[in-house]
């Protein structure tokens, strides 16, 4: 019999031909069948473990520390305003509640400048950290060319440790920026002890770039306390370092 047709009878038995023989197609049989090695680097397998990426979402890895003025408030303003107005419970004394910062924006409406309303809208968030709220006139004022459901003015309301800072910046940062600045008036309580006063222009504030304002926008500032009267209230701000103007008294004439 043929070394052909011994192999061929091999291969039906599930024997595996020998090495160096030619089967009919010309193909040479080889001992072990054609395939990728086991130490190949297709599929060798790392043993060192997967180090986990850590991806940064941008939240901080420490929590925020805690507002200057907050821990002044806390150590200095509060055992003054104790001793002052002879509170008993340290709870009584009055605090801020809130700040509010408002645009009126009534004549850019009225003007059609859609652009200028959306940059004033811009440069309040800059200033005060926090996106403002469009406010829409509730009716129709023909005198002042406004119309019902029109935007007329942008409002951010600040509480916890965002009104703290943006206070310290007020104090410390923009009011120092004000040109020929003689102090705040100390008239601006109403009777619930809340106080009002604003600036002229946005630029007082660093944040604003002033190389990219293109028009002056004053704005509103209203510190709402819980001082029952104008004096607490007025004594308030004082301690948080508030630059009230002092009336001077005039002399009385000498005979």
């Amino acid at each position: 019999m043929s070394e052909e047709k011994q192999d061929k009878k091999k291969q039906q038995k599930g024997q595996k031909p020998e090495g160096g023989h030619k089967t009919e197609g010309g193909h040479k049989h080889e001992g072990q069948a054609k395939g990728p090695r086991p130490d190949s680097p297709s599929k060798r397998k790392s043993k060192a473990p997967a180090q986990e990426t850590q991806v940064d979402d941008g939240t901080p890895l420490e929590p925020a520390p805690t507002p200057r003025l907050l821990v002044h408030f806390r150590e200095k303003v509060v055992p003054e305003l104790k001793q002052k107005f002879n509170y008993k419970n340290a709870l009584a004394v009055p605090r801020l509640e809130k700040i509010v910062i408002s645009m009126g924006v009534g004549k850019l409406a009225s003007a059609g400048e859609k652009a200028k309303i959306e940059q004033a809208e811009k440069e309040l968030g800059i200033i005060a950290g926090q996106r403002p709220v469009r406010c829409k006139a509730k009716k129709s004022v023909a005198n002042f060319k406004i119309r019902e459901g029109q935007e007329t003015g942008l409002k951010v309301t600040l509480r916890g440790n965002r009104m703290y800072e943006f206070l310290d910046r007020v104090i410390s940062l923009a009011i120092p920026r004000v040109r020929d600045f003689r102090g705040l008036s100390p008239d601006g309580f109403d009777k619930a002890g809340n106080y009002n006063f604003g600036f002229t222009e946005q630029t007082v504030f660093p944040e604003v770039n002033g190389a990219e304002v293109t028009f002056q926008q004053g704005m509103n500032i209203t510190m709402v306390t819980s001082a029952p009267n104008p004096d607490e209230g007025r004594e308030l701000l004082r301690q948080f370092g508030f630059p009230f103007r002092v009336e001077e008294k005039p002399e009385p004439r000498r005979a």
